[in-house]
């Protein structure tokens, strides 16, 4: 089947370098360079260690991971394909084979830095039965091997929302060892309304949850981190590292002041040795036992930090259409980026036509992946990105967010954070947020952690409970339901087919409390494929519907109980929005709200 979308977007990268010199990443060449990492992507040397360094801290990964002590605590940072942390979780996997040992470890990892089962060099290396007693992550999906342990009851299995878990690092670091938040109340890691941070059943040993009720809060904690083990771009001589030219910096300095607060260890791997600049170093070689050169690092996914792509780096100035065409086509080729058909772009239309109704210039945004990131496409071919401060909770502020084998990453980064500082930033700033969903249920109680009852296809919460937390208004975007069959001819949509609903009675799992967020005055809405609905404390109020559609098409395929206006006239999506012919965006609001912060 011919993939149009590849076919569209080749036309408009063509298209564009006709009319501009080429940029410092073309096509042909990216492809080239992630082709030829796929055929070596197993290659590595965990006994490699660079001659001609007095520096004792300088080891091979092998004599590195032999520090780690069998039930110690050990956190590794990155995020999805960047900055991963390869050359250890191969030389911990090794050393457990031969020797059976670092045995009966905790292991702590803030984001998904997973392979879904199937890339190598990842977090899933260390899904050996007694290599690892206990998991803890906000972020589980690409774990596969880990997931799957759990689900069989080989270890433990903890989750809790990524900020609240970055925060609870960057706390050891200062000696703290548990917090205080309103973050996660009445969602499942709240024990009052559901398991808490366990998704396991408890065994003789095992930790409770790490959350508990502490008045209208809740009081969560963290074993104490013994070993940090993170990537940066470079080291010096004397084991100073630099996060210079990195795609994300992650957690890698709290991780580091965690251990070293508790006495413990701080690996890092390194992809080349550079001069020393005392203005510029990010983590002082003090702060360092063992620093591991591995020139096969990642910047990002399937681009080594020795061949570093500029756009993903702090201060960057690329040619942000040409970044963004490549990028895109790139996603398309390698079958990362879904197809999606007319219905699916409409519902991304109908939720940039709310956003920039909700939203003003210069608001601070966060962009969910799926069909969120559609919105932030539609955003930027507009032009209206200029306007906005796009962020990540990978720590990427004012830079436009990437997708697919670059998740985590952004264009031309004004800033690069770490993620709890991105995630204290988002309890100031954090104005409006796109997010998707499983699962919304008839007070609008919203599910995006639990997929089913296996634990080996579980999702977590990831940034969300305090993205949401945060947001002044939140957008969901999503299918009215999984597997449907639809008609959208001369601008009416007819459903051919039912499919399983996504608006139930009850979700399986609150990763979204809507009580909490009513109580707050947040603004909240939800964008599907016959229309939208609006928080209100009377449940889900219908207050767009898509032409062709009834309020009995809603009523028989819905599970949920929702609010039908009490007038008889619903407006109707406009039919620009519908067809995508004529459609544009514009600012909608009024001189008040341009006001700046």
């Amino acid at each position: 089947m011919i993939n149009r979308d590849l076919l569209h977007t080749l036309k408009q990268f063509a298209l564009y370098r006709l009319d501009r010199k080429g940029g410092d990443i073309p096509f042909f060449k990216s492809i080239a360079r992630l082709l030829l990492f796929r055929l070596t992507w197993k290659k590595r040397n965990i006994d490699y260690s660079p001659s001609g360094l007095d520096c004792d801290k300088f080891k091979s990964a092998r004599k590195a991971v032999a520090m780690i002590p069998d039930g110690s605590t050990v956190f590794t940072t990155g995020i999805a394909a960047n900055s991963r942390c390869s050359i250890f979780y191969w030389a911990i996997r090794e050393r457990f084979m031969k020797t059976a040992s670092p045995r009966g470890i905790t292991l702590v990892a803030l984001g998904g830095v997973g392979g879904r089962g199937k890339a190598p060099g990842t977090i899933e290396e260390l899904g050996v039965p007694g290599l690892v007693d206990r998991h803890i992550s906000a972020h589980l999906e690409t774990h596969k091997s880990l997931l799957m342990m759990a689900d069989r009851g080989l270890i433990e299995l903890h989750t809790m929302p990524m900020g609240v878990l970055a925060f609870l690092v960057e706390a050891q670091g200062r000696g703290v060892r548990s917090i205080k938040t309103g973050v996660g109340t009445g969602t499942f890691v709240d024990p009052r309304s559901g398991p808490g941070t366990i998704m396991t059943l408890p065994n003789p040993g095992s930790l409770p949850s790490l959350s508990r009720p502490s008045g209208k809060l809740l009081k969560y904690s963290l074993p104490t981190i013994d070993v940090a083990c993170f990537c940066a771009p470079y080291a010096d001589r004397e084991g100073n590292i630099y996060f210079k030219n990195a795609a994300v910096i992650t957690d890698n300095l709290d991780g580091v002041r965690a251990a070293k607060a508790a006495g413990g260890i701080a690996l890092a791997t390194v992809s080349g040795i550079i001069e020393k600049d005392e203005k510029s170093i990010s983590i002082p070689a003090s702060m360092i036992d063992a620093v591991v050169v591995n020139p096969r690092n990642e910047q990002t996914g399937g681009v080594l930090q020795t061949n570093y792509y500029p756009m993903f780096t702090q201060g960057a100035s690329a040619d942000i259409k040409e970044a963004y065409l490549i990028i895109k086509l790139i996603n398309l080729f390698m079958g990362i980026t879904p197809q999606r058909g007319k219905t699916e772009s409409t519902i991304a239309r109908m939720a940039a036509s709310l956003f920039v109704e909700e939203a003003r210039p210069g608001a601070v945004v966060n962009i969910g992946v799926g069909l969120p990131e559609e919105v932030s496409r539609l955003l930027f071919e507009s032009g209206l990105y200029n306007d906005l401060v796009f962020t990540t909770e990978s720590g990427i502020y004012n830079g436009l967010p990437t997708s697919g084998i670059y998740f985590g990453a952004g264009i031309n980064p004004e800033r690069i954070i770490s993620s709890s500082a991105m995630f204290h930033l988002y309890e100031k700033e954090l104005d409006i947020a796109v997010l998707g969903f499983l699962q919304v249920d008839s007070k609008g109680n919203v599910n995006v952690s639990r997929k089913s009852g296996s634990l080996a296809d579980y999702v977590g919460p990831g940034g969300f409970p305090n993205i949401t937390s945060c947001a002044k208004t939140i957008i969901f975007v999503g299918n009215w339901m999984d597997g449907a069959k639809y008609s959208l001819r001369g601008g009416l949509l007819k459903i051919k087919k039912p499919g399983i609903g996504k608006f139930v009675s009850k979700v399986d799992e609150i990763t979204f409390n809507a009580d909490a967020a009513l109580r707050d005055g947040k603004n909240v809405y939800y964008v599907t494929t016959i229309g939208i609905f609006r928080l209100t404390v009377k449940g889900l109020e219908l207050i767009e519907i898509m032409p062709g559609i009834s309020t009995d098409d809603i009523r028989t395929t819905c599970g949920s109980d929702i609010v039908i206006p009490a007038w008889d006239f619903i407006p109707k999506v406009r039919p620009e929005t519908v067809s995508g012919r004529g459609f544009s965006l514009q600012w909608k609001i009024d001189s008040m709200k341009m006001t700046p912060n």
